[in-house]
């Protein structure tokens, strides 16, 4: 009686509640990866190893050559299927601790998702459905126990906290991150006074966030897109970082310069032979951040 009371407990622990009288979701804690395509594998190799640092590790998902470790999560890259596309974004993954209940959840839902779960090679189950948008969005749930490989002293970061891509209609899209998957507010802000540029929409059971990047034109520039398209890694000190990637034989230059954004954290882009952004950026706002006050936990190097 008190093993089966115990593992009944354990059950109600790892789900979420989505709402009064709803079905239970299980959490969402994190990014687990984010995958780009490429035109320049050697070029991303520069920038991802030599650059920052990263360590390489084998591919596995169909199509990649590429995949890069940041501490516990991943950077992947495949060739190109349209050199001539614009955005260069692959799909988002989410961490998930019961990949199977969340398929279920989402069934429930409304949402439309495969029958059969993806098992791969590092012993992770995933499955992978489109937001309103069609963007490539993936849950993952890793293998239990995984430990951390020893910190990387070369690294410049061992986090990645956000993820943000092009967001034409907010509405819709917090129809499916905000009321089905649980994320909320985490920032927000714009270039201007009393214009959103950028939404952070914290995952409900972790620090990181996915950034919907708002009012871009109908045709962008393939840079605008790049830009748009983007992933964050996160550090404790943004002149620390700043002096591993100059070791490295990296130098300030042009778009590519330390300043603080409008959140008021320091922030440092770099950009891979495809113009897709890595944005380098301190854990803590060092300003009070214009527009909106934070709404949700800051990440940290464990959190």
């Amino acid at each position: 009686m008190k093993s089966t009371l115990l593992l009944a407990l354990l059950g109600i622990a790892s789900l979420a509640v989505a709402g009064p009288g709803g079905p239970e979701r299980p959490k969402i804690t994190n990014i687990d990866h984010v995958a780009f395509y490429t035109t320049a594998p050697d070029g991303v190799t520069h920038l991802y190893h030599d650059v920052m640092g990263l360590e390489s590790a084998s591919p596995f998902e169909p199509g990649e050559t590429l995949r890069f470790i940041v501490g516990t999560q991943w950077v992947g890259y495949s060739p190109a299927p349209d050199p001539q596309a614009f955005s260069r974004m692959d799909h988002v993954a989410f961490r998930t601790d019961n990949v199977g209940a969340l398929q279920r959840y989402l069934t429930k839902k409304g949402v439309t998702v495969p029958t059969r779960l993806q098992r791969w090679p590092d012993g992770s189950r995933s499955f992978r459905v489109k937001d309103p948008e069609g963007n490539i969005i993936e849950f993952v749930e890793r293998p239990k126990g995984e430990t951390q490989d020893k910190p990387d002293a070369d690294a410049v970061s061992r986090r990645m906290i956000h993820a943000g891509f092009v967001v034409h209609d907010r509405a819709a899209e917090d129809v499916f991150y905000r009321d089905t998957l649980g994320f909320h507010v985490y920032w927000y802000g714009g270039m201007q006074p009393g214009r959103t540029d950028w939404c952070s929409m914290q995952v409900p059971d972790g620090t990181s966030w996915l950034e919907y990047m708002l009012n871009v034109p109908a045709q962008p520039e393939r840079r605008q897109v790049g830009v748009m398209d983007h992933i964050s890694l996160g550090v404790e000190n943004m002149q620390k970082a700043q002096a591993k990637l100059e070791s490295h034989g990296w130098q300030p230059h042009g778009n590519e310069q330390a300043k603080i954004g409008r959140d008021g954290k320091w922030q440092l882009n770099l950009y891979d032979p495809d113009l897709s952004r890595v944005e380098l950026m301190e854990f803590l706002p060092v300003e009070k951040p214009c527009c909106s006050e934070f709404q949700g936990t800051h990440p940290g190097p464990d959190r």
